[in-house]
């Protein structure tokens, strides 16, 4: 704001305005009820400060005042603010210097060292030179600072509440204060009834037009629009308001307003409630009741917690109705086993046909509490679904955002960067099999067959699942992540083995999985420093092994004819040590087209495997050692 721009502020026209459209607050209506006031001693407006006025309070105060201030006090001389903890601002001859009656200065600065900010040590120097307003308060304070001041010579404005032990609100200008007053003042009027005037239906208006904007992918537009309505406690702005910045900042408690009473609503708005609800509190201190909102209904709160128990099992599933509901059941099934990419296709293709279910909707965002389809929701996405018109609304699709799945198996040797700290991982790849078949092929006997993924929520830390008492100490069940790759193959990914490396009672499941086709099992392991120490491939078909080697170091060990463009001597000639797993990486991608999908392995949203163990039994005459550790706390 300049200079200029202050001459043409109407303080005139915007006190008048805010003294006609003050109605009485439910305190103000008990005092005039009781008779202890009148109308007149309730009136916000002074009678304007001539210049005679202004100036002798310059002259006494040794200083001129701030442009808006000294504007404000030319058409009323002090005001009375009914909305916060300032009762009234002073006329012109009761305002004066605070001189720090209470010591701040020298509480602040001990709080100050060579690395506090600008504004800090200006916060400190504050109350000593700062020039008081109020003349009635709940023990608060406002203070115009002359050391913090702009380009066009207004003070920042500071309101100190004594009583909270906060620190002081900040507004850039007297004008910048008075204006959220005002705007405070609409929000303590918004749910009375009749309180309805020129501002009440401009902003309304604004309501109803950000709806527009945001169906059309203007969601920016919106967002101003609401978040303006807001301030001033309009209806439908905090529920709408709230579902962009769901979007746009990738979940987080939001709460939604009066649009959670609406049960055409609960389907889009309480599973995301519900997935901040549950990461707010430990699985075993959630309080016994989903809060919701006041205003909801048996019906809808009945519905809220069937699905807080859904989202809290993890077999929550977002499925709205018509052509955009099999669009995402279609997204769920190829993200399920790890296309989140496809998934992400689907949906982007199919958002323009999304309908809101109630008036007030303006996104889906029951995809954010899908435990498949959230993780694939990335905010990259969520942008780009926020400025896809949807609801019929019509207009240019944003630029499509990236893939982000990267192609082959090369990433992998990129690990101390996605899973790290893992040091070793293993792969089965079965081709031409879908991945519900793995467990007839590998899985444990007596298994479960597939399982639930185990999710991450907040405070989430992956563990290896504990052994069970009756396994063998030499056996070596893998438990691994299960998906299908873009060229056929069925995968079982384990990125945390129990042993390090294939060892010598190792043997591979290349050839059990293989009854079908083709198999192939991959274990590195690797060094301390990050290089390569172990390097495994098996391949088998018909259930029979093909070839199979081993690289330790730079020993290969080999079964069977290993083509040359898999052998690893071959393979690393003239490959420098930090490029070795990568180069191994690329010639297993290129002679079998193999892939591994890196996002929904990071976010652990695929199914889970307990395979049969990868070693054998020792045989007569053969030693298996181990050892086991206990901590006793005495």
């Amino acid at each position: 704001m300049t200079e200029k721009t202050e001459s043409r502020f109407d303080w005139q026209q915007f006190l008048r305005r805010w003294q006609e459209e003050w109605v009485p607050d439910e305190d103000d209506a008990e005092d005039l009820a009781e008779g202890g006031v009148t109308p007149a001693d309730l009136a916000l407006a002074a009678p304007p400060a001539d210049e005679t006025e202004i100036v002798a309070a310059e002259e006494r105060l040794g200083t001129r005042l701030p442009p808006s201030y000294r504007r404000f006090l030319e058409a009323s001389n002090g005001w009375r603010l009914d909305e916060g903890s300032i009762y009234r601002l002073g006329a012109a001859h009761e305002i004066g210097w605070f001189g720090d009656p209470f010591g701040m200065t020298a509480i602040y600065r001990r709080g100050l060292d060579e690395r506090s900010a600008e504004q800090e040590v200006r916060l400190a120097g504050m109350w000593e030179r700062a020039l008081q307003l109020e003349t009635d308060s709940d023990m608060s304070y406002a203070l115009l600072d002359p050391g913090d001041t702009d380009e066009d010579g207004e003070w920042a404005l500071y309101v100190y509440k004594g009583w909270s032990g906060e620190m002081p609100d900040r507004y850039p200008s007297f004008r910048a204060y008075m204006r959220r007053m005002y705007e405070q003042f609409h929000a303590g009027r918004a749910g009375l009834p009749g309180f309805v005037n020129d501002t009440t239906r401009a902003l309304d208006a604004d309501v109803e037009h950000a709806r527009e904007e945001a169906l059309s992918g203007r969601w920016e537009a919106a967002r101003d629009l609401l978040a303006e309505a807001d301030r001033y406690g309009r209806p439908r702005a905090r529920g709408m308001l709230a579902q962009l910045a769901a979007l746009a900042h990738g979940g987080g408690q939001h709460g939604f307003g009066e649009l959670v009473a609406d049960p055409r609503c609960t389907g889009e708005l309480v599973p995301v409630m519900a997935v901040a609800h549950l990461g707010d509190h430990r699985p075993h201190r959630l309080p016994e009741r989903f809060p919701l909102g006041t205003g909801t209904d048996a019906g809808v709160t009945a519905a809220a917690e069937e699905i807080l128990s859904r989202v809290r099992d993890r077999s929550y599933r977002y499925a709205p109705d018509g052509s955009f509901g099999r669009a995402v059941a279609e997204a769920g099934e190829a993200a399920r086993w790890g296309d989140t990419d496809g998934a992400w296709r689907v949906i982007r293709a199919a958002l323009p046909s999304w309908s809101p279910p109630g008036p007030d909707l303006l996104a889906p965002l029951g995809l954010l509490a899908d435990p498949v389809l959230g993780p694939v929701a990335t905010r990259e996405r969520c942008l780009e679904l926020l400025a896809t018109p949807r609801g019929g609304r019509t207009g240019p699709a944003p630029a499509p955002v990236p893939d982000l799945d990267p192609p082959g198996l090369c990433w992998v040797a990129d690990a101390p960067r996605w899973n790290a700290p893992y040091d070793s991982y293993r792969c089965l790849w079965v081709e031409g099999t879908e991945p519900e078949a793995l467990p007839g092929l590998v899985g444990e006997d007596g298994g479960a067959g597939l399982a639930a993924p185990p999710g991450r929520p907040a405070g989430w830390v992956h563990r290896r699942p504990e052994e069970r008492d009756e396994a063998a100490p030499w056996q070596d069940r893998a438990v691994v992540a299960v998906g299908r790759t873009g060229s056929g193959w069925a995968f079982g990914f384990d990125m945390a083995p129990r042993t390090p490396e294939p060892g010598s009672f190792f043997v591979s499941p290349a050839g059990a999985a293989s009854h079908g086709g083709r198999a192939v099992v991959l274990w590195v392991r690797r060094a301390r420093d990050g290089g390569l120490a172990v390097f495994h491939l098996s391949v088998a078909e018909r259930g029979e092994e093909l070839y199979a080697c081993t690289l330790r170091g730079t020993h290969v060990e080999r079964s069977g004819p290993v083509p040359g463009a898999l052998d690893p001597e071959r393979v690393l000639d003239g490959v420098g040590d930090a490029d070795r797993e990568r180069c191994l990486l690329a010639a297993v991608e290129g002679e079998f087209g193999l892939s591994l999908p890196r996002h929904a392995l990071a976010e652990r949203i695929l199914p889970h495997l307990t395979t049969r163990s990868w070693n054998r039994a020792p045989q007569e005459g053969e030693v298996y050692a181990y050892a086991t550790f206990r901590m006793e706390r005495r």
